[in-house]
């Protein structure tokens, strides 16, 4: 059984990256980074770690609440890229990396990264 789709916000977000980058760390710690870096009081941060509790993005450990991510960073990038191509471009890669692309002054090594990118995924 596949696990649902978990989206994110802006906020809830900053508490995965800090999840994402320390693997676990007490909800207290969370709050003091949050509070250092984005001015959050304790109790906001905590009601979002709950939302990502409730939500199955973060698990609760005892003692000591401790946090850890249970859906990985790579797996919430593929979630919002697809409900982005989907709100913005009807779901279509091609249109929006045209249209993307269009847009874009390229230097000679992205143009190849890409090129060979593409190449990969040819049959």
């Amino acid at each position: 059984m596949s696990q649902p789709e978990i989206r994110l916000h802006e906020g809830e977000l900053n508490v995965m990256e800090l999840l994402w980058s320390n693997k676990n760390l007490a909800a207290k710690d969370i709050a003091k980074i949050i509070k250092e870096y984005i001015g959050w009081e304790k109790n906001t941060t905590y009601t979002v770690i709950k939302r990502l509790i409730d939500k199955g993005a973060i698990k609760r450990e005892e003692p000591g609440f401790i946090c850890k991510a249970s859906i990985s960073k790579r797996t919430v990038q593929n979630i919002e890229t697809k409900a982005l191509l989907n709100k913005l471009f009807n779901g279509s890669l091609a249109t929006f990396m045209s249209d993307y692309l269009k847009n874009q002054d390229l230097t000679r090594a992205e143009l190849l990264e890409l090129e060979r990118i593409v190449g990969e995924k040819r049959f």
